[in-house]
């Protein structure tokens, strides 16, 4: 069954734009035509692919077609611009699957370097956005996860450093006498969200134990650090964003000797990979320049 460009593209304007005016208003056409459209690839399709609300979202079903119709679109200005350089052309989109504090600290260096390109960022952490590629709604993601996932290369970049900071106020009153399984356990720490384990790796690193210290839930790289400097509690937080607080004394390391290196790997549809080149190379730069343990090889990829 070949898909219709026309349906395609309603289906892709309507998840960029969350509506199906805007969508119209993408396409030059009337809201009347793209709800005509959609309705005939849901019927074609047997399946429903946008959910009607404010704003409009897709299924699972529409979310992997719209990223098809993406897709479709790089590969078709890649050929143009190979073959036709002078084309009017439309502009590259691309879905990537990224974690917060990499989006924080250095992955947007790597999106610069792409003039021309439009990218849509969907937020997870690095231990679970290889999930994305496996239902297919993203082209690229940023993992934790050497392996690669079905269909997809997988290569390392380096590691982001993390820290364990805490305001000099919080750690005289919680670690008076020192980073111990005892304090820690008592200790108010933060999480992320329900995913982030980063603050119980590093205490077993740190002390070998399991602890599960009270926390709280902040799901912002910078409010981390915000309540960090307020005394909130203590975390994880990459050593890039906190090496000024570090530096005026603002904050301190409750371990400077145990810092935590979290790997990272850029991982992509091996189907895709010809038209992501530039964008990976714009990536695999960006990582050289700042992250830590640049490694050389490329992992083993999974078929």
């Amino acid at each position: 069954m070949m898909l219709d460009p026309a349906q395609l593209a309603a289906l892709s304007a309507i998840v960029r734009h969350g509506s199906f005016e805007g969508a119209a208003a993408q396409l030059n056409v009337t809201p009347s035509a793209i709800s005509q459209r959609i309705k005939a690839f849901e019927e074609r399709m047997g399946a429903i692919l946008i959910y009607r609300g404010t704003p409009c979202t897709p299924t699972d079903a529409g979310t992997r077609l719209a990223r098809h119709a993406d897709d479709v679109t790089l590969l078709e200005t890649q050929v143009l611009q190979d073959i036709a350089p002078d084309t009017n052309r439309s502009a590259a989109r691309i879905r990537i699957a990224v974690n917060a504090d990499s989006l924080a600290t250095w992955f947007v260096s790597g999106l610069s370097r792409n003039a021309g390109t439009f990218f849509e960022l969907v937020i997870d952490d690095q231990d679970y956005s290889t999930d994305w590629l496996l239902r297919g709604a993203v082209s690229a993601a940023i993992t934790g996860q050497a392996q690669a996932a079905v269909g997809c290369s997988s290569t390392a970049l380096g590691a982001l450093r993390y820290v364990a900071t805490a305001s000099p106020a919080f750690v005289a009153r919680w670690f008076d006498d020192g980073v111990t399984p005892q304090s820690l356990a008592q200790a108010p720490m933060m999480n992320f969200d329900a995913k982030d384990n980063l603050q119980h790796r590093w205490i077993r690193k740190a002390t070998g134990e399991k602890l599960t210290p009270p926390a709280h839930h902040l799901p912002s790289t910078h409010a981390f650090v915000d309540a960090c400097l307020l005394g909130l509690g203590w975390g994880l937080n990459p050593l890039s964003i906190v090496q000024r607080h570090l530096d005026d004394g603002t904050l301190v390391t409750l371990m400077p000797d145990c810092p935590l290196d979290v790997p990272l790997y850029w991982q992509t549809s091996r189907l895709m990979a010809k038209a992501l080149e530039p964008l990976s190379k714009s990536i695999f730069s960006a990582a050289r320049e700042q992250l830590v343990n640049i490694p050389h090889e490329r992992v083993k990829q999974k078929y």
